[in-house]
């Protein structure tokens, strides 16, 4: 079979043109890139918002409890101590205002503030506890060092004696420039400052606030495991959105190209079958004068001659009946698929080509065997055996050996196998074999092979080529087995 190389053809085609489009748009390429990119983004936004609203609000509700347990320890202790209900927690704290509530006896104020600071000092994973004075001083800290001194510039503290409410921040480094921030034990992770206002009797003012400063454990391990399930969420959820979408869209990219290939091609074989056209019109009447003087000359020329005159005037016939098949081929594809004899059509295309095959010295190893009929249509089955013939004994111009063999060990398909000796092809020619305009020949067009994988593919076949230079070339035929009523009349309607 013949090595391709490129020709320059009559007119660019649609596939050349494809391939020099410099703004060819990538769909699946450009869906890769972009989709990863907003997914990524939008999860990466939904986690650090989950994640956030996690902390805060578990961080919310922590201090919230925190709050509601000291100011209710407060009020628990008051009565413990037999204090004048309408006295609260808060006008207990400061120490220098002992003497200011003569309704309440010094010893049970004393008590009842010792007991309160001895439950605030032994709260769970507490770091550091203050008790400030309407003054801001420290009237009591965990941190003896700290009691006496008064704290100015602390927003928070000041917010939480005027909105009189409990506030609530969290960290995670110790501000060294904070003098309330003086731990006896550094935080491992996180740690939460809360203010818890305590009032006076009728709650119209906050008279002393207790700071304190926690390391809950279980609530950061709560909160790790929280971002863990929150991340692992976001990435399995963007994963399967990205894998679902790029699953769709590479379909239709493929659906897309294999689309964009049949235009290409049926656009490809438009201009072929019109400038096939034109050709087979300027070579009918050449031909039709060959043959008629041939015929002529045959009634007057010598017995030696005569053998002569009969091939001319039979290559003429092959000729024109392939410029007829040519034609045939390049209409436009239809589904009109019949039942055809394989076995006949090889044995019908090896005695027309056998004048050829003497000529080229060319030794044809074949065994008939009786195989099913296949899908196809007989005009264009010719049309495939004539190009692939001719192929292989112009690849032995010197001789060689054509080999040629069914296989139907796979169900519901049969392999025509045709096997040369001749020059091969390399690897860069066996990847471009199969386009059009593509060839070796001098003066070839580069249709042959174009056309057989066209007519192969319409009739849901396949054709394989393998070659090596220098030692051959080996194009495999896979037909679809024509099964059903209707093939098997059309194939005995053929064969009667």
């Amino acid at each position: 079979m013949h090595r391709p190389q490129q020709l320059k053809a009559p007119a660019p085609t649609l596939a050349a043109m494809r391939e020099g489009w410099p703004g060819q748009f990538n769909l699946l390429r450009w869906f890769s890139v972009g989709s990863f990119v907003i997914i990524a983004a939008v999860a990466l936004g939904l986690g650090y918002i989950s994640t956030r609203f996690v902390v805060e609000e578990s961080i919310e509700r922590d201090s919230m409890l925190t709050a509601q347990f000291i100011q209710a320890i407060g009020d628990a202790e008051i009565r413990h101590a037999s204090i004048n209900p309408r006295r609260t927690m808060g006008e207990m704290l400061d120490p220098r205002d002992d003497n200011a509530y003569p309704d309440v006896p010094p010893e049970k104020r004393a008590a009842a503030r010792i007991e309160f600071l001895d439950h605030v000092e032994h709260l769970p994973d507490i770091l550091l506890a203050h008790v400030f004075a309407l003054d801001r001083t420290v009237v009591w800290s965990t941190n003896p060092d700290l009691i006496g001194e008064r704290i100015t510039g602390d927003e928070e503290l000041d917010e939480s004696f005027m909105m009189k409410e409990a506030v609530s921040t969290s960290y995670h480094e110790v501000d060294d420039e904070r003098p309330e921030q003086r731990f006896l034990r550094e935080p491992a992770y996180l740690f939460v400052e809360n203010y818890i206002p305590m009032f006076n009797a009728d709650r119209s003012k906050v008279i002393a606030m207790v700071e304190i400063y926690k390391e809950p454990v279980d609530l950061v391990a709560r909160i790790q495991r929280g971002f863990k399930a929150i991340w692992l969420a976001t990435a399995l959820g963007g994963a399967a959105i990205y894998l679902g979408l790029f699953w769709i869209v590479r379909r239709a990219a493929r659906l897309l190209q294999t689309q964009q290939k049949l235009l290409i091609a049926n656009e490809t074989f438009v201009a072929l079958g019109e400038m096939s056209s034109a050709v087979a019109h300027s070579l009918r009447n050449p031909l039709a004068n060959i043959r008629s003087s041939a015929e002529l000359a045959q009634d007057i020329a010598s017995q030696s001659a005569q053998k002569n005159i009969s091939d001319i005037i039979s290559q003429v016939d092959r000729m024109s009946r392939w410029v007829r098949e040519l034609l045939v081929s390049l209409r436009p594809a239809n589904d009109d698929s019949e039942a055809v004899d394989l076995l006949l059509a090889v044995e019908d295309t090896l005695n027309a080509f056998e004048p050829l095959i003497r000529r080229s010295n060319v030794e044809v190893r074949f065994t008939a065997r009786l195989i099913e009929p296949v899908v196809s249509q007989r005009v264009l089955l010719t049309q495939i055996l004539n190009s692939l013939f001719a192929n292989a004994l112009e690849a032995m111009p010197k001789g060689g050996v054509l080999t040629i063999g069914f296989d139907s060990s796979q169900p519901g398909q049969v392999s025509l196998t045709l096997s040369d000796t001749g020059k091969g092809m390399t690897a860069q020619q066996q990847q471009m074999v199969f386009k059009p305009f593509f060839t070796t020949k001098q003066g070839g067009l580069g249709v042959g092979l174009a056309l057989v994988k066209r007519i192969m593919e319409r009739f849901e076949g396949s054709v394989e080529l393998t070659s090596r230079e220098l030692e051959g070339t080996r194009v495999c035929l896979n037909f679809k087995v024509a099964t059903g009523g209707e093939y098997g009349a059309q194939h005995t309607a053929g064969r009667g």
